[in-house]
């Protein structure tokens, strides 16, 4: 919070200039004034203030058996949010239309109307290359605008859920390995505090580094040996004869002996491919997130096994293995992360007050 004299002596702004510009973020609906400052003699200064009511914006986290959806604040608090019923057709043509029904349903729950809404931001259960509104190859951003005409920012569910936790917990640490272990198994990474996508968008996929002694398990994505064919929970499913995650995670929780051995290796299988990105990387903590956690002590405790044991002791001192707790929420989160950095950017404001109506 800061005053308008405040302003002009930190930017160093003439009073003309400061107003000037104060004025146009108030009216574009970023600012607000608030004459409540203390007074040192006379009327008391008015203060300035980010209006994180000033709009809304849309997320969805996309998995590939669940989703979320949710309307959020210009600060990036969840203001409403409600599951989405995924179809069994997962390409964007299917999903998108249940998508926007359920976003204008949001919204109308939270009392907003759509010309409040100012971006939206989507995960979605598969790599997206590096174009940010183009998921398996369809332009994303002309099928929301047929709802709602406001930029869409885009990118794989893992990365936003790294996003998320790294917004909300670990703010303060600036490299971050997330890993979702969930149908499939994939890995989020933020060095620097800035989320990594390699060279084409194609970083993360750790659950397709091939691991020993699996060489005869067919994968997903066409290959053998894969981590995710024989620790992903598709994997466990089939050898454990649990219906679905949530009842293979109720029985490790339960003590099953079969099934917390069966987690407790997968936890060890996913350690050391993990020791090897903790070699490599060197980050300061690793989350562990998706369905699977709901088994977390046993498979934290195969990760940890393994990592504090085949890393170097230089890149184990001080690092952190824990579970998430965020939940679906750190995709959501995560969204609204990267669609309010976008929105929010000194040249996307500058851009935004310049074409406003005067």
């Amino acid at each position: 919070m800061s005053t308008r004299a405040e302003l002009g002596r930190l930017t160093g702004l003439s009073r003309p200039a400061v107003a000037a510009r104060v004025n146009e973020l108030i009216a574009h609906g970023l600012l607000v004034e608030r004459a409540d400052g203390a007074s040192t003699g006379g009327r008391p200064p008015a203060r300035l203030e980010f209006n994180a009511a000033g709009g809304a914006v849309l997320v969805a986290n996309l998995g590939r058996s669940r989703g979320q959806a949710a309307v959020c604040d210009l600060a990036g608090a969840l203001i409403v949010q409600a599951d989405v019923d995924l179809p069994a057709d997962l390409s964007p043509g299917a999903v998108l239309p249940r998508l926007l029904d359920r976003w204008s349903e949001l919204l109308g729950k939270a009392g907003q109307s759509p010309a409040t809404v100012r971006g939206a931001g989507l995960a979605v259960p598969d790599p997206v290359g590096l174009t940010p509104e183009a998921w398996d190859g369809v332009e994303v951003g002309p099928l929301v605008a047929e709802r709602f005409d406001v930029p869409v920012l885009l990118d794989n569910d893992v990365n936003a859920a790294a996003l998320g936790e790294h917004r909300t917990r670990f703010a303060d640490l600036a490299d971050l390995l997330f890993v979702k272990v969930s149908t499939g198994i994939g890995g989020g990474l933020i060095m620097g505090g800035r989320i990594q996508r390699g060279a084409l968008g194609a970083a993360g996929e750790i659950g397709h580094v091939p691991v020993p002694g699996a060489e005869e398990s067919p994968c997903r994505c066409g290959n053998l040996g894969c981590l995710e064919a024989i620790a992903g929970g598709a994997a466990l499913l089939a050898r454990s004869g649990a219906r679905d995650l949530a009842e293979l995670s109720e029985r490790a929780r339960a003590g099953d002996p079969a099934v917390v051995g069966l987690v407790r290796d997968a936890g060890r299988r996913l350690g050391e491919v993990i020791a090897t990105a903790v070699n490599l990387l060197n980050p300061a903590v690793v989350v562990l997130g998706g369905d699977l956690t709901g088994a977390y002590e046993p498979l934290i405790a195969g990760v940890r096994e393994v990592v504090y044991r085949r890393a170097t002791a230089l890149a184990t001192g001080r690092l952190r293995i824990e579970p998430s707790r965020l939940g679906d929420t750190a995709g959501l989160i995560g969204c609204a992360v990267m669609t309010l950095d976008h929105l929010l950017a000194p040249e996307t404001v500058d851009a935004a007050l310049t074409t406003a109506p005067s």
